[in-house]
């Protein structure tokens, strides 16, 4: 196979420490935390209180909002609150807490193994129903990306199975240990989206994942397996269709825009699992690593707290600095462990002392940050503008365009601050659009 690849980018020293460590199953926690907010979209509304008994997969919370998806129970027990909890996004957001009664009694379900044989707007409803968002940390809600406006033509879906953040191997393990499941899940979103053709995206340094992919999908019509090359962010999904298609999403565009459907192989594994049994998504494989005693891929109950993760992975190596929710790329540092595992939660790294990243120094304008850049941008000159003020200048320089990657810090040898600033120049110009619109 050659392998595929984009203009830009770094090659970040990878830290694959669990690549080979099978998935564990983890018992349910005493209590799990699930958030009413863990997908992009409007939150759900509680659909219990204080003092019911639910069952494992029953739903918790719901919204007719159109971009949005319930969330259910992950363990069988009691309502004990329906309060503000710590959310790994770093703030507080209303939550249902349930308390395990040691029991798996469980909601019925009804499973769907054959989707050939379903209509693609039931498709759509059964993940509505079943809670699927996007398992690769945007939490997209799957049932809302599977059905793009009418008059759109996908001809392509794309199985994103990179997996290019450096120390992640949550996907790498499904992809060699659960692959059948994969691949079902990848029917049901074929036929929902009516693409007739699928292109699984593996990078090249996962060779025991792509033979394993390939086995699973062979014979299937129209379905192929892709090497890509090992790159950061080969994961991005607009740069997955330029490498595999040679296509451009248009600035302020979504793949569709393109013909082109792009989910996460976690998302499809979770598609797999709620069609051959029926169960919503209540679980999904973590990956803990760093500096903890005993790195491992772990599938864990929804609202299973970050401490508990620790403790399973053997507990901290030595004096942690930092916790990150995800990869250190695009990851987000949590101020408690009490934060739950949520439906976008595909990592927990712990950051030590000699992880910790020098302070900034002034800009010395060697350009390495335009240059790594894969939206073809200038970080420099964004995050100037933005330190000055100049909200209007960053928005000409296409601000929005950028995908928060962070390849333009980890080049930096001033150790500018650049992802972040840019960031919060997103964040300015959104609201200033949301007032104009008001």
């Amino acid at each position: 196979m050659t392998a595929r690849t984009f203009t830009g980018g770094i090659h970040p020293a990878y830290q694959k420490l669990t690549a080979h460590t099978p998935i564990r199953d983890l018992p349910p926690p005493p209590q799990a935390v699930i958030p009413l907010h863990q997908h992009t979209g409007a939150p759900c509304h509680p659909l219990v209180q204080k003092g019911d008994t639910v069952l494992l997969g029953q739903k918790l919370g719901d919204t007719e909002a159109p971009v949005a998806a319930p969330v259910h129970a992950s363990l069988p027990g009691k309502v004990v609150a329906v309060e503000p909890r710590p959310h790994p996004a770093g703030r507080d957001v209303p939550a249902v807490v349930v308390e395990w009664d040691g029991s798996d009694a469980t909601v019925d379900v009804q499973p769907h193994p054959d989707p050939d044989d379903l209509d693609p707007a039931k498709i759509a409803a059964i993940i509505r129903e079943g809670g699927l968002v996007g398992l690769g940390g945007a939490a997209f809600p799957t049932a809302v990306k599977v059905r793009p406006p009418e008059g759109t033509v996908i001809d392509t879906y794309i199985l994103n199975g990179a997996e290019c953040e450096p120390f992640l191997t949550a996907d790498h393990r499904l992809m060699v240990e659960n692959p059948e499941q994969i691949v079902l899940g990848l029917r049901a979103l074929m036929r929902a989206a009516g693409a007739p053709r699928a292109i699984v995206a593996i990078e090249d340094n996962k060779p025991d994942a792509l033979e394993a992919m390939a086995g699973a999908t062979r014979g299937m019509p129209g379905v192929s397996v892709e090497a890509v090359h090992t790159k950061y962010p080969q994961g991005s999904e607009k740069h997955l269709i330029k490498a595999l298609l040679g296509r451009e999403v248009p600035s302020g565009g979504l793949p569709f825009h393109v013909g082109v459907i792009v989910s996460n192989v976690g998302t499809a594994a979770a598609a797999g699992e709620l069609f051959a049994t029926g169960m919503p998504l209540v679980r999904r494989v973590v990956t803990v690593t760093g500096r903890v005693k005993e790195p491992a891929n772990l599938r864990v109950p929804i609202g299973t707290p970050f401490s508990a993760l620790v403790e399973a992975a053997g507990g901290f190596d030595g004096e942690p600095l930092k916790v990150v929710a995800g990869g250190p790329m695009m990851g987000v540092a949590q101020y408690t462990l009490d934060a739950p595992v949520v439906k976008g939660t595909s990592g927990v790294l712990v950051l030590g002392p000699e992880d910790r990243i020098p302070e900034p120094t002034s800009c010395v304008r060697c350009g390495r940050c335009v240059e790594s850049c894969p939206m073809r941008l200038l970080p420099l000159y964004l995050e100037a503008y933005y330190r000055a003020g100049m909200i209007d200048q960053t928005e000409t320089l296409h601000a929005m365009d950028c995908i928060e990657c962070g390849c333009c810090s980890w080049v930096c040898p001033a150790r500018r601050p650049l992802v972040q600033s840019i960031r919060m120049a997103k964040m300015e110009i959104a609201a200033r659009r949301r007032r104009a619109a008001s």
